[in-house]
Formats: C-alpha cells, structure tokens, sequence
C-alpha cells in the first residue's frame, strides 16, 4: 500500500500557511493588500481571489493526514489552479512575485503527483 511522503505532507501545511498569509488580509482588506502587490485595488476581485486561497488551502490542512487517494483529488485540484493562475497572470500582465509562487507551487504539485501515480 502506497504511503504519502511526509514532505508532501508538509508541503500541504505550507501551502496552508502562505494562502492564510495572503488570503486572511485579501479578505478583510483587499484594497490594502492589493496595493502592496502593486495590483489594481479592487475589493471585489480580492475577496473572490481571498475565498480560492482559503477555500483550497484549509481543505489541505484539514485533509493533511487522508489517503494517497484523497492527496491525488487534492493534487489535481491544485495543479489546476495554480496552472490556471499562470495562465490569468500571462494573461493579465505578468506580475514576477505571483507567477514564481504559483510556477513553485505548480512545480511542487506535479512533482508529487506524479510520485504517489507510480
């Protein structure tokens, strides 16, 4: 029986921790927090944004002790966003700190889904 590596583990709770870190203030002060990211201050676009990084970082931590077949749900979840969030920030003029945060965290993803399908 497949196990989960305890890095990915880990990974799982950092992720948890940078989202909460970025997604808590997006939520309560949006324009505030847009504004240190350079980005236009837009409330309602910084909440929805809060409420992705929220949603999908808590069901991380709360599923970080599941099954390998919970983490492969959660991993193809994962990649999706943050391949998407790629894609919206080509797309939306690229922003160097927010395309290397989700190009790591796409990295990380992959790499771990391909390790628990073999």
């Amino acid at each position: 029986m497949k196990k989960v590596p305890s890095s990915l583990r880990t990974w799982f709770i950092i992720h948890f921790i940078v989202d909460y870190m970025v997604g808590l203030p997006l939520l309560f002060f949006p324009e505030w927090t847009m504004g240190l990211f350079g980005l236009s201050p837009e409330p309602f676009i910084g909440r929805l944004f809060a409420a992705a990084l929220l949603g999908i970082s808590g069901v991380s931590l709360i599923s970080r002790n599941k099954t390998v077949e919970s983490y492969q749900s959660l991993l193809t979840l994962k990649i999706i966003f943050a391949g998407s969030a790629l894609l919206g920030i080509l797309l939306s003029g690229f922003h160097l700190l927010a395309f290397t945060v989700f190009l790591v965290f796409l990295i990380v993803w992959t790499y771990y889904k391909r390790r628990l399908s073999k």
